[in-house]
């Protein structure tokens, strides 16, 4: 099933766009353009329920096939920063990294997301 969309997928390109040439003075419009995009995004190319991603306080979203979650706490979640996303959904950091770093919060069975990221459509075009 395809993810619905809320993000239009030019104006989620150009926001990573504003983000990647000022990571550390990015509006803040551009850089919550930026997270959503790239969430939805993640739940296109990794469909499901069993993992609940956020990214306080621009997003969240449900990705990975497996156990669907309906209650309380999910059971696999995975929490980050903004900017630490947007450097792992670009390629700028890897998961590995991240997690080593404590960049990223990752709990659960189904929380490690290396297989997924960096997203294809996030990266630059050449």
């Amino acid at each position: 099933m395809a993810v619905r969309r809320r993000t239009d997928p030019a104006d989620g390109r150009a926001a990573l766009g504003v983000w990647r040439a000022a990571p550390d003075d990015v509006p803040v419009g551009a850089r919550r353009t930026a997270v959503r995009f790239t969430l939805e995004e993640l739940a296109d190319v990794a469909p499901g329920n069993s993992v609940e991603v956020r990214v306080p306080p621009d997003g969240a979203v449900q990705a990975v096939a497996g156990p669907r979650h309906t209650r309380g706490t999910p059971p696999n979640v995975v929490e980050t920063d903004p900017d630490t996303w947007l450097r792992l959904a670009t390629g700028a950091l890897t998961w590995t990294d991240a997690v080593a770093q404590g960049r990223v919060h990752a709990s659960g069975a189904r929380a490690d997301l290396a297989d997924w990221l960096p997203l294809q459509a996030a990266r630059p075009r050449a």
